[in-house]
């Protein structure tokens, strides 16, 4: 089996990278803030489920970077209220 050229898997790459990017605006912008960190969550739960048809392992990271929407500004108003 010959290996694919550098060339289409870098394309293959930025298509997915462009992928998240609007699957991640969306989520900003359509589901409200406390529920994202569920969504995130629930992501990752069917990521660890990708031995079933249905689920995949692309479901983990895209959940950590749901999730991360919504721990980002979490820290930062906890760091505000300690200070």
């Amino acid at each position: 089996m010959t290996r694919p050229p550098r060339d289409y898997l870098r394309l293959q790459w930025r298509a997915v990278r462009q992928r998240i990017l609007r699957a991640l605006v969306w989520v900003r912008r359509h589901v409200p803030p406390g529920l994202r960190l569920l969504l995130g969550l629930v992501l990752m739960a069917g990521g660890l489920l990708a031995f079933l048809p249905v689920f995949g392992l692309w479901m983990f990271p895209l959940g950590v970077a749901v999730a991360a929407l919504d721990v980002k500004p979490l820290i930062r108003w906890l760091r505000a209220r300690r200070d």
